[in-house]
């Protein structure tokens, strides 16, 4: 299958340009994803439905795309809730959030990213 070219809008040049991967074919991209502290919202499901349409498109225009979306565990506003809540350790919370986090997106039929560092 040969590569269909894309062009996007860069908001630094403030111009439409080529995309070219550093590696022929290839595209990796990072996302960052949720602080889990509390459920999602649908702010949050907006932003992965965006880039999980981005990352089917560029597999349908032939490239390789390795798609990595973090999720920030270990930060003051799960710390804080946690206390709030009365839960001794913050990263039960954080895992409970994320659970949540990963059946929305399901329900939304985004499908999860191929690396998913915590």
């Amino acid at each position: 299958m040969s590569l269909r070219p894309i062009k996007l809008y860069n908001t630094q040049t403030r111009s439409v340009g080529e995309v070219t991967p550093i590696t022929p074919g290839h595209i990796n991209l990072y996302v960052c994803g949720i602080t889990p502290y509390d459920l999602s919202h649908i702010g949050h499901g907006r932003v992965y439905v965006v880039y999980d349409s981005f990352v089917r498109f560029l597999k349908a225009a032939g490239y390789t795309v390795t798609y990595v979306r973090n999720y920030t565990d270990v930060d003051d506003k799960i710390i804080k809730r946690a206390k709030e809540r009365n839960i001794a350790d913050p990263t039960q919370l954080a895992d409970e959030n994320i659970k949540a986090f990963e059946q929305d997106m399901a329900a939304l039929n985004v499908q999860p990213a191929d690396i998913q560092p915590r």
